[in-house]
């Protein structure tokens, strides 16, 4: 592989400074670097970040591969300035054996664009009653390090209690759906003013944070480590911090849509709005900011869930729940984070991809811009704004409730282990 010269990049949104790439690794960090024969990307000042790491993905493949396979969900991964990405197991047929997260892992290998890690379900077909081969699938090719039946909540104490025991063992961690189902039941949105004044069944705050409380509880009983999903409500926050101020292993990730988007939109009736859990109030959204902005939220991650036309282009009530993220995603929270000051750019390389490389166990992801660390990066136009269109999204599906939208910020260039991904905006 031929050496590579960024020149003028804003290292994690610092003083400009030139990054030279040998094969695989980053060679040197500073100003003024130079060699022969190198390919020279002219950063012009955009803002260089080590390569995003998802923890939270839907790449479909196996079994509905009408919304996404592994090649087109690592594209739009790659588009989007993310080196690797966590699948999540909800696939057809479900990811609990050693069989099916290897199948996945070997297709994120073969196409490339970015690293896929397997996420094991935490119970036979995601049905909650019986555990899943979580030691098979760690001990497997894959490696896999993160169990969760996201989709469905590991509602039944007693099983929770034994994922945690059992993952114990080998340092991995259980991330959890946090939804209550009884409380849930024909929910389509949040339960509140809107949702009352639509006529439309709602999805109650306490029905994440009953989850959230007990699993914690559960956590600090077992000496185990907890991951919340897409932690959407300003008591779940509370209820978070709580848990770290008594040292108790959890971390908690939210979604791009929930820093940004709430339930007044749901008044539009379009389902592309329509998400689990759905989206909630300006307080909350509020909430959420600021306790990403202190790290009581630990990262960002996408619930990037991808639906085929047809599965959104209908009737509310019958709409499937999800959108796309992955190509947004950081023009979200250059919106939502860096332009209100809440957080600068050495914050989002924390929050989007040191600390979910840290909580998945990404191997080589995650790691600083500096000499000898993998060149897994990505460089960011942050002047850059302009509108949202689906149209050019690498995706397979167009499921994003900012069509239109106008976001500030685009991802120019995208490497990884040395090798370009996304170059001008374009994947190679």
């Amino acid at each position: 592989m031929s050496k590579i010269l960024i020149r003028g990049a804003k290292v994690l949104g610092g003083e400009p400074q030139d990054v030279l790439i040998d094969g695989e690794v980053i060679e040197a960090v500073g100003a003024g670097l130079s060699t022969e024969g190198a390919e020279v990307v002219e950063a012009d000042g955009k803002v260089l970040l080590p390569g995003l790491v998802d923890l939270h993905t839907h790449l479909r493949e196996p079994g509905r591969e009408d919304s996404e396979t592994v090649l087109t969900g690592t594209r739009a991964a790659a588009s989007g300035g993310y080196t690797a990405v966590f699948a999540m197991a909800n696939t057809f047929p479900v990811a609990d054996t050693a069989g099916v997260v290897e199948q996945v892992w070997r297709l994120g290998k073969e196409h490339g664009y970015c690293d896929v890690q397997p996420i094991g379900a935490v119970t036979v077909g995601l049905e909650g009653r019986k555990l899943a081969e979580l030691g098979a699938m760690h001990e497997s090719a894959a490696g896999v390090t993160v169990f969760s039946d996201d989709g469905k909540c590991v509602d039944d104490a007693v099983i929770m209690r034994r994922a945690l025991e059992y993952v114990k063992a080998f340092g991995g961690v259980v991330a959890q759906h946090a939804q209550e189902p009884r409380l849930t039941e024909g929910a389509q949105m949040n339960e509140g003013v809107v949702s009352a004044e639509l006529g439309l069944g709602g999805w109650p705050a306490v029905a994440e944070e009953s989850i959230i409380a007990r699993d914690v509880l559960l956590a600090e009983h077992v000496g185990s480590r907890v991951h919340i999903c897409h932690l959407s409500t300003a008591g779940s926050v509370e209820i978070v911090r709580w848990a770290k101020s008594r040292g108790i292993q959890v971390t908690a990730e939210v979604t791009p849509h929930h820093l940004l988007l709430t339930d007044e939109l749901v008044r539009t009736y379009n389902p592309v709005y329509k998400v689990n859990p759905p989206l909630r109030t300006e307080r909350d959204v509020m909430a959420l900011r600021e306790a990403l902005a202190d790290g009581t939220i630990d990262i960002v991650a996408t619930d990037h869930a991808p639906h085929p036309h047809e599965d959104k282009d209908c009737e509310w009530a019958a709409a499937a729940m999800g959108m796309v993220g992955l190509e947004t995603a950081l023009s979200v929270v250059q919106e939502t984070m860096v332009d209100t000051g809440l957080l600068d750019w050495a914050g989002v390389a924390d929050r989007m991809s040191f600390k979910p490389a840290r909580i998945g166990r990404a191997t080589g992801h995650g790691r600083p811009v500096s000499a000898g660390e993998p060149a897994n990066l990505t460089l960011v136009d942050t002047a850059y704004r302009g509108q949202v269109d689906p149209a050019g999204f690498a995706s397979r599906s167009r499921n994003t409730p900012y069509e239109g939208r106008e976001l500030p910020g685009r991802v120019t260039h995208t490497w990884l282990r040395g090798k370009a991904t996304l170059v001008d905006g374009k994947l190679t």
